[in-house]
């Protein structure tokens, strides 16, 4: 099977959907820009036009505002916003509006539109382009969550979202962009709400997020070097989240580790602690714990960034340190 990129895989995704169904479109601020999204909707507008791939002006509520109609009205935007941070300005339209009216008019309305949230660490951006809220979406009744970690789920994902008749937020993650995996040439879906074993193992349970199923993936194979058999669980959604598929691997592991891209309080980690811990409190072995950002703004500095953002090397660490409590 052929290897693309994690960006190139949106991009497919984007471009056979467009294809597939001309009710779908692209809108956003920088849509049409690789500063603001990479390769991911290269080739849209020369290939459909202005009229289905719309670059906007700064206004992340109007935006917001004027997709979430168009969905109403039974067309299926991809709305993207080149820094997640910039939904904070649209968290009205999509909490108040997008994630309720389904609800709210007793099932008779669908909202299917696709909120493509780009995480942007790292490269001394600091703290207001720099944020991993999933936590925040993930909280909110009505909205789905997806963060996939490859291309593979990367395109799969985006094709199940785009189907999807109500909001799905599919949040990628700019580190990931240069990323290669298999990836099928035909369309096809991954569902939403299934996890996924990347690693089998018997010693510890690995829950991974996003960019940092990468760093777990590196940490296991370190890990095995000194007899560690690290199991490493991709969730691919904060929301719905694939309980069944956790508890199984940790009531045969018997130990858990989480690891999040966002902050550590009030974070999908947190949630994941919770339900294991009250599922499985008489199986663990030794406490739960959490790889995740610390609880400040991120910085604008090389240097700190190193110490802000954590990788491989603090799984491992807190793995080591699973064995010794």
């Amino acid at each position: 099977m052929r290897k693309i990129t994690y960006a190139q895989a949106i991009n497919e995704a984007t471009h056979q959907a467009m294809e597939k169904d001309d009710k779908v479109f692209v809108i956003g601020q920088g849509c049409l820009s690789p500063w603001y999204v990479g390769d991911t909707t290269k080739g849209l507008v020369d290939k459909f036009g202005e009229k289905r791939v719309i670059d906007t002006p700064v206004s992340e509520a109007a935006i917001t505002g004027v997709a979430i109609g168009a969905a109403m009205s039974g067309t299926k935007p991809i709305l993207i916003f080149p820094r997640l941070d910039f939904m904070y300005l649209a968290l009205d339209q999509i909490i108040n509006q997008a994630a309720n009216w389904h609800y709210m008019f007793g099932g008779k309305v669908n909202v299917p539109i696709v909120i493509r949230g780009i995480i942007n660490r790292g490269g001394e951006q600091g703290a207001q382009h720099s944020q991993a809220i999933q936590a925040i979406f993930s909280h909110i009744p009505g909205l789905k969550v997806v963060m996939p970690s490859n291309p593979y789920d990367a395109k799969g994902l985006l094709g199940s979202a785009i189907e999807d008749p109500n909001p799905v937020i599919y949040i990628d993650d700019r580190w990931l962009y240069d990323e290669k995996g298999e990836v099928p040439e035909e369309i096809y879906t991954v569902p939403i709400g299934k996890g996924n074993i990347l690693k089998e193992g018997k010693d510890v349970t690995i829950v991974a997020v996003s960019y940092m199923v990468k760093e777990a993936l590196e940490a296991v194979d370190l890990l095995r070097k000194e007899n560690i058999q690290a199991e490493v669980i991709d969730i691919r959604s904060t929301k719905p989240l694939d309980q069944e598929l956790i508890l199984k691997s940790v009531k045969k592991t018997q130990r858990l580790v989480i690891a999040d891209t966002g902050w550590k309080t009030g974070g999908i980690s947190a949630e994941i602690a919770k339900r294991v811990y009250n599922n499985l409190y008489k199986d663990l072995k030794a406490p739960i714990e959490i790889v995740a950002l610390p609880d400040l703004p991120a910085p604008a500095s090389k240097a700190l960034e190193k110490v802000y953002y954590p990788g491989k090397d603090n799984i491992i660490k807190t793995v080591k340190e699973l064995f010794n409590s």
